[in-house]
């Protein structure tokens, strides 16, 4: 797992246990922005589906804290029936607060960091079709995308992480 990263007044740190009820609301605040009707109410128990994702032993929930409130958040982990080299970035989220402060940037750069550690080659998510915000910075990010069913209301983009680095031992 990464280090913290200090990054000026902000660290990425792993999310622990017990905010899995800031994180349920950070994620409800950013969905928000991109259903223009309102979250759709899928039955989705959203603190029991983030406790889980934060204790599950093979994923990882990254968040950008500043102040001592969580302001990004990342959770990813190989898929069910995936290659171990591949991992899926389930979620990724900024406070709309926060957008355009660099959060995303340096949250993005965490989870690259922790994929080539981990032995990833290639990363892959889903965004809403809606969500142009979000395709831009993946799309800056180096994110590019992949086949998607006709009538899907996700793209489907894929990322190749980097090698590694010079100083890695291997």
């Amino acid at each position: 797992m990464i280090r913290d990263r200090v990054t000026g007044s902000r660290v990425i740190r792993t999310v622990l246990p017990a905010e899995a009820a800031a994180v349920t609301a950070l994620h409800a605040r950013a969905r928000a922005t991109y259903y223009p009707d309102g979250l759709p109410d899928d039955g989705t128990d959203w603190l029991a589906a983030w406790r889980s994702a934060i204790e599950r032993p093979d994923g990882h929930v990254l968040c950008a804290v500043e102040q001592g409130r969580i302001i990004g958040l990342a959770s990813f982990r190989t898929p069910e029936g995936a290659p171990a080299e591949t991992v899926k970035l389930f979620q990724f989220h900024v406070d709309p607060d926060h957008w355009r402060d660099g959060v995303g940037t340096a949250l993005h750069a965490a989870c690259v960091e922790q994929w080539r550690a981990d032995g990833r080659r290639t990363a892959v998510l889903e965004v809403h079709v809606a969500n142009d915000r979000a395709q831009s910075f993946y799309a800056r990010c180096g994110w590019t995308a992949d086949v998607a069913d006709p009538g899907d209301h996700h793209l489907h983009l894929r990322y190749a992480v980097p090698g590694r680095s010079a100083g890695s031992a291997g």
